[in-house]
């Protein structure tokens, strides 16, 4: 499965972490940029990382920056893209009917996000492998009413 990557400075490092252990995993990591660690304009490697994803169903996108706010602001721009941004483990929370959440697997189960944002200052990079792995290993529900609201989208 293709994995692309983009990120600004403040996200290069925990990038090129997570590029590596993608590959590790099997998976290909496709990375729009930055390349370095000197101050960017986001929207240059950011845009061109959505519309990957975008256009390839079966692929994913993680996209970083210090906070991942103004990533996935860039990123949801996309028509088809549908990115979500994590800052670290929630406390644990349970819904109406007792269900414990996960973010990660309701944002796929029932959004089918297709692009992760990671605040890189706010995660560590042992943190920020987990989450990507249960991101790109959690399915889509397909349930007809999140299809629905998708749709709409």
């Amino acid at each position: 499965m293709k994995i692309h990557f983009a990120s600004d400075h403040g996200g290069y490092a925990l990038k090129e972490t997570l590029k590596a252990y993608i590959a590790e995993l099997g998976h290909e990591a496709v990375d729009h940029g930055t390349n370095s660690m000197e101050p960017c304009d986001y929207p240059d490697f950011i845009t061109p990382c959505a519309e990957a994803v975008a256009a390839d169903p079966n692929s994913f996108g993680v996209i970083l920056g210090g906070s991942g706010q103004g990533e996935a602001m860039c990123a949801n721009r996309t028509k088809g893209a549908r990115v979500v941004v994590y800052y670290g483990a929630a406390k644990s929370q349970v819904d109406s009917s007792g269900k414990t959440l996960n973010m990660i697997q309701s944002v796929r189960e029932h959004n089918n996000a297709n692009i992760l944002s990671l605040g890189a200052r706010f995660i560590s990079g042992d943190e920020a492998k987990d989450v990507v792995k249960a991101f790109i290993e959690t399915p889509f529900s397909g349930d007809e009413r999140h299809v629905r609201r998708i749709a709409k989208f």
